[in-house]
C-alpha cells in the first residue's frame, strides 16, 4: 500500500513539473522590440518613396503591419512577431527597390547629359 502512495506522489510531482515547464515555454513575450523595428523599417521605406517605386511591396508591408497590430491586441504574440519580421523584410525590400529605381533614373539622366555633351563637343570640333 505504501508503494502505491509513493508512486502516485511521484506521478503528481512529475505532472506538476511538466505543467510548469509547458507553461513556461508556452508564454511568449510581447514582441515590442520587433514591432518597433518593423515600424522603423516601414517608415524608412516611406521616406525612400517605396509607395511610389515599389507599391506592391510597400502595401504588403503596411497590410502585414496592421495585422501584426491586431495580433498584439489579441495577445497572439507569436503571430505578431512573425508578421513584424515579415513587415521588416517587405519594407526593407520596398526601400531597396525604391532606391534602386531612383539610382537607375539618375543614371539614365546622367547618361543623357553625357550624350548631349558629347554631341556638343563633336559639333564644336567641326
Amino acid at each position: 500500500m505504501r508503494k502505491l502512495c509513493r508512486l502516485s506522489t511521484y506521478q503528481v510531482m512529475a505532472g506538476v513539473a511538466a505543467v510548469v515547464l509547458i507553461s513556461g515555454c508556452a508564454s511568449v513575450p510581447a514582441p515590442i522590440e520587433q514591432m518597433d523595428i518593423a515600424k522603423a523599417a516601414l517608415s524608412n521605406a516611406n521616406r525612400a518613396s517605396g509607395d511610389e517605386f515599389a507599391p506592391q511591396q510597400f502595401e504588403l508591408a503596411k497590410t502585414k503591419m496592421e495585422a501584426a497590430k491586431r495580433a498584439m491586441q489579441e495577445k497572439n504574440y507569436r503571430y505578431a512577431r512573425q508578421l513584424a519580421e515579415q513587415v521588416q523584410v517587405d519594407a526593407e525590400l520596398a526601400a531597396i527597390m525604391a532606391r534602386s529605381a531612383k539610382a537607375q533614373r539618375t543614371a539614365g539622366a546622367l547618361q543623357e547629359n553625357n550624350r548631349e555633351l558629347q554631341q556638343e563637343i563633336e559639333h564644336d570640333a567641326q
